[in-house]
C-alpha cells in the first residue's frame, strides 16, 4: 500500500515511491559508539544508517571504524555535529556512487 498516490511534481513521484513498509526508514535510531576512546550516541533515520552500512562494506571497514574516519575527517568542516556530517557524506556517497559505480571502481563514478 502506498503512502502517497498523486502525483503532481517530483517530490509527489518520491512520495508515491514509498510505501508503508519503508516508512521504517524515516525513525530516528540511536547508535552507540567510542570515538577515540570516548562513548558518543549518534540518532540518524534507518535510511541513512542502511547508506553508512553499505559504505562501510564497500570499504571493508567496520561501521564503528567508518563513523571514526568521518568524524576525523569532519572536524574541519563542523567540528559540533557528528549526525550532520554523517549525513551530508551519505548524501555525496550517493550522489557520487549511485551509477553502479563503488569506491573500488572510483572510474565509474559521477562528478559531483
Amino acid at each position: 500500500m502506498k503512502i502517497y498516490t498523486e502525483i503532481n511534481d517530483v517530490l509527489d513521484h518520491m512520495f508515491n515511491a514509498c510505501t508503508t513498509s519503508q516508512i521504517s526508514e524515516f525513525i530516528p535510531e540511536k547508535r552507540g559508539f567510542r570515538l577515540h576512546g570516548h562513548s558518543t550516541t549518534i540518532c540518524l533515520e534507518r535510511a541513512f544508517w542502511n547508506v553508512l552500512d553499505d559504505m562501510a562494506r564497500e570499504s571493508n571497514l567496520s561501521l564503528p571504524r567508518l563513523v571514526e574516519r568521518v568524524h576525523d575527517g569532519c572536524l574541519v568542516a563542523n567540528d559540533k555535529n557528528i549526525a550532520s556530517c554523517l549525513r551530508v557524506i551519505c548524501l555525496k556517497y550517493l550522489n557520487i556512487y549511485s551509477g553502479g559505480a563503488s569506491p573500488a571502481r572510483p572510474e565509474l563514478a559521477r562528478v559531483a
